[in-house]
Order: C-alpha cells, then sequence, then structure tokens
C-alpha cells in the first residue's frame, strides 16, 4: 500500500497591527479653533444691529391715559350739551357756504361708522360693536407699549383713537346707541352731497388714524440705512523671495586638457667604457 501523504499545514496569517494612537496634542482641531485666512480684517458688526430699544424719552402710559381720558372727557361733554340743546328743536346752523354747510343736528345711531349693522337686531349688533371696540383697545394698549422715542406722530395718534373708541363704547353701553349730531352737507357740481352725522369721537378717532398712517410713511421714508463700518483691510505683504543666483563656475581652457607626462631622458651609464 502506497503511504497516505500528510496534509500540509497552511501557515496562520498574520494578525493585522492595531492602528497608533493619535495623541491628544495631535488631534484635529475643533471647529471653533480654526480660522480661515489668517491676517485679514474681519467686517465689524453692522450698525444698529442688536441694538436694544433706549428707554429714555419713550412715551409711558401716563402720556396714553392723559390724552386718551381727556378726548372721552370732551366727548362725552358735547353728547350732554347736543342732548340738552338739540333735542326738539330745528338743526343750528354752525357754517354757512356756497360749497360746505355744517349743521348741529341730533341724531342717535344704532348701528357703527356710516350707518353699518344699523338694521341688525340688538341681540347681535351690540355684542358684536362691545367685542370689536374691546380687540381694538387692546391692540392700542399693546402698540403703545412698543412705541420708540422717534414716533411722535403714532405717539398722539394711538391716544386719540383709544379716547374716541371709549367714548362710542361709553354710549352703546349706557343708551344702546350712539349719539351724532354733527351734520356736514357739500355742494359739488351742482348736487347736494350729505356726509353722515358724527360726533367728537369720530373726529378724534379720523385724527388719529391718519397720523398712524403719517407715521407709518414717514418711518418708512426716514429708515437710515445700515452700513457696516469701513475697516482698513490688513496688509498682507507676501515676504519677497530673493533669487538665488546660482552661478556655475566658468572653467578654464587649460583645465580641461589633461596632463601630459614627461618622458624620461635616457642617460649614458658614467661607468660604461666605450667601445
Amino acid at each position: 500500500m502506497e503511504p497516505q501523504e500528510e496534509p500540509k499545514a497552511t501557515p496562520a496569517e498574520p494578525e493585522p497591527e492595531p492602528a497608533p494612537e493619535v495623541p491628544a496634542a495631535e488631534a484635529a482641531p475643533a471647529v471653533a479653533d480654526l480660522v480661515i485666512a489668517p491676517g485679514i480684517a474681519r467686517v465689524g458688526t453692522p450698525v444698529g444691529a442688536g441694538r436694544p430699544i433706549p428707554a429714555e424719552g419713550a412715551p409711558g402710559y401716563l402720556f396714553l391715559a392723559l390724552v386718551s381720558v381727556a378726548t372721552l372727557g370732551i366727548d362725552i361733554a358735547s353728547k350732554i350739551w347736543a342732548e340738552k340743546t338739540l333735542e326738539l328743536r330745528p338743526p343750528l346752523t354752525l357754517w354757512e357756504g356756497k360749497t360746505v354747510s355744517a349743521d348741529f343736528l341730533l341724531a342717535r345711531n344704532k348701528g357703527g361708522a356710516w350707518g353699518l349693522l344699523q338694521g341688525t337686531p340688538e341681540s347681535i349688533r351690540r355684542p358684536f360693536f362691545l367685542l370689536v371696540s374691546a380687540l381694538a383697545i387692546g391692540f392700542i394698549v399693546t402698540l403703545f407699549s412698543r412705541l420708540q422715542p422717534r414716533q411722535r406722530a403714532l405717539r398722539w395718534g394711538l391716544p386719540l383713537v383709544l379716547g374716541g373708541a371709549l367714548g362710542n363704547v361709553f354710549d352703546r353701553i349706557r343708551y344702546g346707541f350712539v349719539i351724532d349730531f354733527i351734520d356736514v352737507h357739500v355742494m359739488y357740481e351742482g348736487k347736494d352731497h350729505h356726509w353722515p352725522t358724527f360726533n367728537v369721537a369720530d373726529i378724534a378717532i379720523c385724527v388719529g388714524v391718519g397720523l398712524m398712517a403719517l407715521d407709518m410713511f414717514v418711518s418708512k421714508r426716514g429708515k437710515p440705512k445700515v452700513e457696516a463700518p469701513k475697516s482698513e483691510e490688513a496688509k498682507v505683504e507676501e515676504p519677497k523671495a530673493e533669487e538665488a543666483k546660482v552661478e556655475e563656475p566658468k572653467a578654464d581652457a587649460s583645465s580641461t586638457d589633461a596632463p601630459k607626462d614627461e618622458e624620461p631622458t635616457k642617460t649614458e651609464d658614467a661607468g660604461t667604457p666605450a667601445s
């Protein structure tokens, strides 16, 4: 029988060497520590960016209360006068002109501006106007707290609107309607145009809204342009490397010739006799 060959043992594969540990000093720097383009001046913070609204000179709630209460008082006093003077009597002429005429005429308006919702039932009309007035008052107070000192037109406009709104709300709560007594007619192209009857509260609201619109127009036009401060660019001069002048040594022509070996001279031996 032929001897069986023993299986050859396969050499064991060498184990992979562990990756060398990177010391902490040679680790990659953090993103915050990276400096891009060192030596270049950075642009500064734009003028006005992140600047808080200065508290000095800003209107306070005392001013809002004084102007609105004064407007409310004038409106209530004028309505009391209208009720006592204009009740059951012909209109009292205030101004008579060729184009414009104004009269004092007592009227009771159950609706809103220009008779809005005047034919709506009282159960719907009264809560609706009270809710709208409450929302308007809250909006005015919130907006007034955010005013800046330069917003002078809005500083007067908001209290006027607030006082006028309070005057009409007072009438709706007390009477269920608003007392109007100023009646204006305008003659234009031979036709008589009648403006809806209004009161002092309506005048205050219209003037206040006009001042609010004026403030929006002025603030858009007068808004300063934010410009970044001009920073002098750092002059980074690259060092001028002096070109090394490498001069090759000039070889002499004589040095290129190979040295000639001198032939030894043959000298006769003095001790050899002549033949």
